[in-house]
């Protein structure tokens, strides 16, 4: 997840902080027979594979399962979207498929191995509709390193009055401007907002919170978090066993809390969420839940999907390792299906300070392991974060309250395309984004994480002034919107290896 430590405020810093531990904890419970969702085989590990055919096509990944299986691999799901399956094995699995006539790429998605494959889903998979029955409240815990907030009550948005009125330092950012019906500052109401879906692909949704009841459709909401569309009603939710699995809910009301005096307001508040849940329970972000996430949201017909993580368990993929490549070939496929559905697939560019356009040292890869230190890598410019780096992603670094770059944000030139409010987390809650957390709670915190969500918000804005647009159409609606509200100076916004096109506006 793309946030930084709010100092002073408690909130959760890095998801990565105790993975270790947790990590041990968890494959004990696995090996044991445990609740993490596995199959114990008979004293063998197993990895997961992206086998990906040449064909990108349902003819491409059924000569893709039919090579896995061949060579000992226990096909999970199919991709026929992209021409790929995922599949469970054990031994030399991907050196024998690659070697196969039709076979693109093979790739390891982890590194550290579990007792077996997933074990069947109960209920409703594939990649239809949710099931459409009464929701539970969940079982939620409180986070106790997250430090909640009384009900802000919309008051002190910084955040959304910024895109609301193209605001660059100096100016006047107070909550007046949200006080103005919808339809006087020239932004849809909730009504024509509604008609649009954006995908909140992330850790889950509390969509029993006050501020998402309304926004959260359950028809297009599942979970990804083993790689498999999960459709069962509720599936979406957060696990709170998960370390700082209330993200995804702090991400879904920057995008779209409804407006109605109380908690936070979203930037496009009416909209439809599908909320898309990857972290799985070992608390990692794989590909393959990358991969069916962005289908899911893509065959539900989302106009925006937001991104606010990097891909496990290396933080750059690198072309040069088989394994990284095919990742990087599945996510890549994943994205420009989406794209090509009229999606705009916005991402987090991320929270190291690390100029994207230049070699870079990754010191916390791979962030699956359960012993040992991670390798300490130095990277040339073809390793790339995921899906921030991919081709015709819209990327988005973080700005402070006061315009300026974020002291954490990831930059680089011709590798971001816009920037947004994400907060500075080293001044307070007043700093910092108020949004949304499970069990009708609040919190502030500060990332890139955050400053793509706003960028979201304002596609679905987009999308609802030109429905028959498409992907690339809207995105570049946002970044000629974004430049045109920032002055021709040196500094500022129109420094274009911070900024990108801009700070995000609101679009009329």
């Amino acid at each position: 997840m793309e946030q930084v430590h709010l100092a002073g405020g408690g909130t959760p810093g890095s998801r990565k902080g105790a993975l270790r531990v947790l990590l041990v904890m968890l494959l004990t419970a696995l090996v044991l027979g445990g609740a993490v969702p596995y199959v114990a085989g008979p004293g063998r590990s197993y990895l997961s594979y992206l086998v990906l055919a040449q064909q990108v096509d349902g003819s491409g990944s059924a000569l893709a399962a039919e090579e896995a299986r061949a060579a000992g691999g226990e096909v999970v799901q199919d991709y026929p979207q992209i021409g790929a399956v995922l599949a469970y094995a054990t031994g030399g699995f991907a050196e024998t498929v690659r070697a196969r006539p039709g076979i693109a790429a093979v790739g390891a998605t982890r590194t550290a191995p579990v007792p077996g494959p997933p074990r069947p889903l109960s209920g409703a998979g594939g990649f239809g509709s949710a099931a459409s029955d009464s929701l539970d409240g969940p079982d939620t815990r409180d986070d106790e390193s997250t430090a909640t907030l009384p009900d802000p009550g919309e008051q002190d948005s910084w955040n959304v009055a910024m895109l609301g009125v193209g605001v660059r330092p100096g100016v006047e950012t107070s909550a007046a401007l949200l006080r103005t019906p919808a339809a006087e500052r020239g932004v849809p109401g909730p009504e024509a907002l509604h008609k649009v879906m954006v995908a909140v692909l992330d850790s889950g949704v509390d969509d029993t919170h006050p501020d998402l009841r309304g926004a959260v459709d359950p028809k297009s909401s599942a979970s990804c978090a083993d790689g498999r569309p999960d459709a069962r009603a509720g599936a979406w939710r957060p696990d709170d066993g998960v370390t700082e699995s209330g993200h995804g809910t702090h991400v879904a009301g920057i995008v779209g809390a409804v407006r109605d005096g109380h908690g936070v307001m979203g930037v496009a508040p009416g909209v439809r969420i599908g909320a898309v849940r990857l972290l799985g329970p070992l608390g990692q972000y794989y590909p393959e839940n990358i991969v069916c996430g962005m289908i899911w949201a893509a065959d539900h017909g989302a106009k925006a999907i937001n991104n606010s993580y990097f891909a496990d368990p290396w933080k750059y993929n690198c072309p040069q390792d088989p394994d990284q490549a095919a990742v990087v070939a599945a996510v890549s496929r994943a994205v420009e299906y989406a794209r090509g559905k009229g999606a705009v697939v916005v991402a987090s560019a991320g929270n190291d300070s690390q100029d994207l356009g230049a070699p870079r040292r990754d010191d916390r890869s791979p962030n699956d392991r359960v012993s040992g230190a991670p390798q300490s890598r130095e990277l040339g410019t073809e390793c790339i974060r995921l899906p921030g780096e991919l081709p015709g992603v819209v990327t988005v670094t973080s700005v402070n309250r006061d315009g300026q770059p974020s002291a954490y944000t990831n930059f680089g030139r011709g590798k971001v395309s816009l920037a947004a409010p994400g907060g500075d987390p080293d001044s307070g809650v007043q700093g910092a984004v108020v949004s949304d957390w499970p069990g009708g709670q609040y919190t502030a915190l500060a990332g890139t994480s955050m400053a793509a969500a706003h960028v979201t918000g304002a596609v679905a804005v987009a999308a609802v002034l030109h429905p028959d647009w498409n992907s690339e159409q809207l995105a570049a609606l946002l970044a000629n919107t974004a430049a045109a509200a920032c002055p021709p100076v040196s500094r500022g916004c129109g420094d274009r290896e911070y900024y990108g096109a801009g700070i995000v506006t609101l679009p009329r």
